[in-house]
Order: C-alpha cells, then sequence, then structure tokens
C-alpha cells in the first residue's frame, strides 16, 4: 500500500519561513520523480516544485529563489523549504510521487501565510 504523508504546513506571517515534509512507503522512492503541488480556493492545482529520481530539478517561476525541494533517498522523504513566504503562497499543498503511469498524492497539508 503506498502512502504519503505532509507535514509542516501552518500559519507564517508575510516573510516567513516553512519547510514541508513527505515522507513515502510502498514505492521504491528512489526511481520516482516527485514533485509538491498546491491549491489555493478557487484555482487549479498548479505544479510547485519537482525533482526527478535523477535529480533534475523544477520550479515554478513565482517560488524560484524562495523554495527549495530537495529529496533523501535513504529515509524515503521529500522537502520543500519555502522562505520569504508570500499571502500569495496561501494554499494546500499536495505531496506528489510519479513514475511512467503511475501516480499518487498525499493528503495535503494547509500553508497560510497572513499577518
Amino acid at each position: 500500500q503506498v502512502q504519503l504523508v505532509e507535514s509542516g504546513g501552518g500559519l507564517v506571517q508575510p516573510g516567513g519561513s516553512l519547510r514541508l515534509s513527505c515522507a513515502a512507503s510502498g514505492i521504491s522512492f528512489s526511481i520516482y520523480g516527485m514533485g509538491w503541488y498546491r491549491q489555493a480556493p478557487g484555482k487549479q492545482r498548479e505544479l510547485v516544485a519537482r525533482i526527478t529520481g535523477g535529480g533534475t530539478i523544477s520550479y515554478l517561476d513565482s517560488v524560484k529563489g524562495r523554495f527549495t525541494i530537495s529529496r533523501d533517498n535513504a529515509k524515503k522523504t521529500v522537502y520543500l523549504q519555502m522562505n520569504s513566504l508570500k499571502p500569495e503562497d496561501t494554499a494546500v499543498y499536495y505531496c506528489n510521487a510519479a513514475l511512467g503511469g503511475s501516480m499518487y498524492w498525499g493528503q495535503g497539508t494547509q500553508v497560510t501565510v497572513s499577518s
């Protein structure tokens, strides 16, 4: 059974930082592409950052220079370090694992950026 369990969300003031974690089980983690998506109320889900099994990284333009994705294959965990957070970063953040035709999602963690 595949599980992706996110943690680390919460309420933070503008300019603050949060670190999201996603612990995976039930998959050969090291070969999966891992991604962080987000969905704000009334908006479509969008890809925020992705890291392939080979370590290639890509980011949504609006988070470049502020967010950093990383993975620890030994711990089967992917991280999203979010700095200089803005109110427009407020959303539910979802972890995603993808390989070929297989795709799995976590349950999501709320990130709220507000003063």
